[in-house]
């Protein structure tokens, strides 16, 4: 079956929302549409459909043109096989002791590494993106400088990659959490692929608002792979839930914005251990003023 795709700009999130609403009611519907700020400063946010059919293109210049939007991109994809293709691009990671692979790359595990088994067909998280490789070097760092993590959390979890890292080390109960309920079922399913029910949880929760992650607070070290926005609007749950003297892992930050997230968490009581740059995301390491 083909898919069409129909792309737009235009500026302001008001506009982009409307546009967005108006592609619903377009003939032949769209099977979805996604509205997105385009992230390079520019304020410019993008429109786009989905459509299993060629979508009317004279509608889309006039719904263009009636939002002052530019004229949209009408495009034809190609059929995918999307997990063949998953597990085509998706080699095996190293991040330090840490090897994240898919079934298909089960004979390729080295002697000695910590294996993370994550399938291609659940592959957002997998340690291919900058943020993830960034936490996994992050975690192998604070082992190899004799950090001991008792008390763990993963907060926005997706796979749950690097809360199984940590129970893989330290072989103590970890909590992961996402807001996403698909993300959580996700995790859950990694769990059990990796042999490590019981030592990790999952829960879906916004932040640390779950009675398990409240309950199990003070943390030792808490990963928060998330987006710059949230970050900042968690630094100070983030103060009350690690303990002083523990640690914080923090990524999804884009270099230009690792600035502003430092001051915040500084403003908080952490203290910066460690930066890193991976393409164009950053990773943080901070501890917790004692």
């Amino acid at each position: 079956m083909p898919t069409f795709t129909a792309l737009t700009t235009l500026r302001g999130k008001p506009a982009a929302e409307k546009l967005g609403a108006a592609m619903e009611n377009l003939l032949p519907e769209p099977t979805g549409v996604g509205v997105f700020e385009v992230e390079d400063g520019s304020g410019l946010w993008e429109v786009g459909g989905y459509f299993t059919e060629k979508p009317d293109e004279t509608a889309l210049m006039l719904l263009a043109a009636a939002m002052q939007a530019n004229p949209f991109v009408v495009s034809e994809l190609p059929e995918t096989d999307w997990v063949a293709h998953v597990r085509r691009e998706l080699a095996p990671v190293e991040a330090g002791r840490f090897f994240v692979y898919g079934s298909h790359d089960a004979d390729k595990v080295p002697a000695g590494a910590e294996p993370l088994l994550i399938e291609a067909a659940m592959a957002f998280g997998t340690g291919h993106h900058g943020t993830t490789l960034g936490c996994l070097q992050a975690l192998d760092r604070l082992i190899e400088g004799g950090v001991e993590g008792r008390n763990v959390a993963d907060i926005g979890c997706g796979t749950a990659v690097l809360a199984m890292a940590a129970a893989r080390i330290w072989e103590e109960p970890v909590l992961a959490s996402d807001i996403d309920a698909v993300a959580v079922e996700v995790a859950r399913s990694n769990v059990r692929a990796n042999g490590l029910e019981g030592r990790v949880a999952c829960v879906e929760a916004a932040g640390f608002a779950h009675p398990k992650l409240t309950g199990a607070a003070p943390f030792d070290l808490v990963f928060a792979n998330i987006l710059k926005g949230p970050l900042v609007a968690l630094a100070p749950d983030m103060t009350t839930h690690v303990q002083p003297g523990g640690y914080a892992i923090l990524s999804g930050i884009l270099n230009e914005q690792a600035e502003d997230v430092i001051k915040v968490y500084t403003r908080s009581g952490f203290n910066l251990i460690h930066r890193a740059e991976i393409v164009d995301w950053t990773t943080l390491t901070l501890s917790r003023n004692p």
